[in-house]
């Protein structure tokens, strides 16, 4: 097994040589960015960190029949004068061995508004990025499924981006729900 970030090359008879692997790594779009396109009404995005409870991860694990891979996370509450319009959740999911940053906005009416990727960092898979993959989870909510195969398509050659980042946005739905039924959140 070769160390990740080396490559290395054969260039002749007993000869070796390390050279850095190339890298795939694309930065679409800032977090900033990337509230301000699923809230443009926003005048402000407040930040809050959220720890769960221990009753309630177990609330939202045995809601979605799966592990919660983190119990503290961090929601910009987007607002307008006083008023808040939504939630945007920025996350990191390990697409087959690099971390694809995504973003996540769910509107009061609790249905997701949209889904971005802000960073994907694999040399294969990136078509989650495409708009039509991503537009399947406009409108869904906590109670969906949020599976690949089911509600959300598979692509091919994508197949682990897409449902690592199916299940990201489906835990952070059901948190954002839980938090909600808590009155934790507006």
């Amino acid at each position: 097994m070769r160390p990740r970030g080396v490559l290395w090359v054969l260039i002749g008879p007993g000869v070796v040589i390390a050279a850095p692997a190339p890298s795939y790594a694309v930065d679409y779009l800032t977090p900033e960015q990337a509230q301000a396109e699923a809230f443009p009404d926003a005048q402000a995005f407040d930040s809050r960190e959220v720890a769960l409870s221990p009753e309630q991860v177990q609330r939202i694990e045995k809601r979605l029949g799966e592990q919660l891979r983190r119990s503290k996370w961090t929601l910009r509450i987007a607002r307008r004068g006083g008023a808040a319009l939504g939630i945007v959740v920025i996350d990191d999911v390990i697409g087959k061995f690099e971390k694809i940053t995504y973003a996540v906005a769910i509107g009061n009416d609790e249905a997701i508004r949209n889904v971005e990727v802000l960073s994907y960092r694999e040399s294969h898979g990136q078509e989650v990025r495409l708009p039509a993959w991503r537009r399947q989870f406009v409108g869904k909510t906590a109670a969906s499924r949020l599976r690949v195969g089911d509600d959300i398509a598979n692509i091919s050659g994508a197949t682990l981006s897409c449902n690592h980042v199916t299940t990201g946005v489906r835990q952070i739905a059901a948190v954002v729900q839980e938090l909600r039924d808590a009155g934790e959140i507006q």
